[in-house]
């Protein structure tokens, strides 16, 4: 999967919905995709590249909200942001 720019991002998580994927995955992505966007209007537009100063302010909101989760779930949460991650360039 190649993943470059926002826009493509938010096409992965649409076309998450589309396939059978586990519930794990789909919450995960949902979860996620909420603080990317909440994060996004500070790094520019859709097209904007996936850069690593916006990939550490949503790893920063995601640690504030950690109390949100149970401890199951803010496993799943973790690992699919550091498998997402790894697309956020510098």
């Amino acid at each position: 999967m190649s993943i470059q720019n926002l826009n493509q991002l938010y096409q992965h998580f649409d076309d998450l919905c589309l396939k059978e994927n586990n519930d794990d995955e789909l919450f995960a992505s949902s979860y996620i995709r909420g603080f990317i966007a909440l994060s996004a209007s500070k790094f520019g537009d859709e097209t904007q590249a996936l850069s690593t100063e916006f990939a550490n302010d949503i790893s920063a909101k995601l640690t504030d909200s950690r109390s949100e989760l149970t401890p199951q779930d803010q496993q799943i949460v973790s690992n699919y942001w550091a498998e997402l991650k790894t697309h956020f360039t510098a």
